[in-house]
């Protein structure tokens, strides 16, 4: 008989949180009884993220005026029986794009689509690998975990959405043809999409919060990070009534905490000394209230300055 195993596990290098929960039935022979103390609680990854000035922007997401009769099917293939309301939220997920021209380039952010999951587990693993210097041969493993926890997270959609960001290098003016995959995040947008373990301290469940934020390694220092952030914020204000959005940040993190306080974040609450007798770091709950849409022409220069 196949044992069920379930791994809920936590490490703490350097940028976003990451909760990985995930229920599976393994071979007989497969025991998982040697996990260190770290690996008992929901994962949090701190990861430095840089932004860039941009030249120009805009951005766009069109809202849907069609009744739910409109699309009876589920864009997403969640894999649940959806009501109308989240089949028009699903509809906002799915019209959403944000564009912004950079100095190096050009991004745009969507939601992540299921065919292209597994590029984004390959990105976030190979960043948690990165950061937590991981021997190679666990690559496989994290590959696995992480790919479990966005079939799981994929399953709560509209409640929660993974974006994704294309980067379209320019050069000498011209920008190339072909866009990679630069970089990721995931924003919870009520009770319903909130991770079960969420790292401490704890975010208010029924609104926003923003996390799991990486960029690719050799695309760092051109704006993506600060562009997913400003992207996770504009989708969160037509999705979501509640105007207050959460994320974590690390004590020793003084990039990304310049560049959220820069975003209009500010503390909340600072985890007690006490939460290094549980191996993990101190962090910042920080929230920000969101203002009204602005249009691109309003947006300044130092809206965009680098966090470091």
């Amino acid at each position: 008989m196949a044992a069920t195993v379930s791994l809920s596990f936590s490490i703490d290098p350097q940028h976003h949180h990451f909760s990985l929960k995930t229920h599976f039935k393994p071979h007989p022979t497969l025991l998982l009884t040697s996990l260190p103390p770290t690996l008992k609680h929901p994962l949090l990854i701190s990861r430095k993220c840089y932004a860039s000035k941009s030249s120009s922007s805009s951005s766009h997401s069109t809202p849907s005026t069609a009744t739910s009769s409109s699309y009876p099917e589920d864009p997403f293939r969640t894999g649940r029986f959806l009501s109308n309301e989240e089949l028009e939220k699903l509809k906002l997920l799915g019209d959403f794009e944000y564009y912004r021209e950079l100095e190096s380039g050009s991004l745009s952010v969507r939601v992540m689509r299921a065919e292209e999951m597994d590029t984004t587990v390959a990105l976030l693993a190979e960043s948690f690998a990165d950061s937590m210097l991981w021997p190679s041969g666990y690559l496989s493993l994290l590959r696995f975990l992480v790919k479990q926890y966005l079939i799981e997270r994929r399953t709560l959609m509209p409640h929660t959405a993974t974006l994704i960001g294309f980067y379209r290098r320019k050069e000498n003016g011209i920008s190339e043809q072909e866009e990679q995959l630069a970089g990721t995040v995931e924003v919870c947008f009520d009770k319903r999409g909130a991770n079960a373990s969420p790292p401490t301290p704890t975010p208010p469940k029924n609104s926003p919060y923003i996390c799991n934020m990486t960029v690719k390694k050799p695309l760092r220092r051109r704006g993506i990070g600060w562009h997913l952030l400003k992207a996770s914020e504009e989708l969160i204000s037509e999705m979501s009534f509640s105007k207050e959005v959460y994320l974590h940040c690390r004590m020793i993190d003084a990039a990304p905490f310049n560049m959220y306080a820069k975003a209009g974040y500010s503390i909340v609450k600072t985890d007690s000394i006490l939460i290094l007798l549980m191996l993990q770091r101190r962090k910042h709950l920080m929230c920000k209230k969101l203002q009204p849409r602005r249009s691109p022409s309003d947006m300044s220069d130092s809206d965009e300055e680098r966090a470091s």
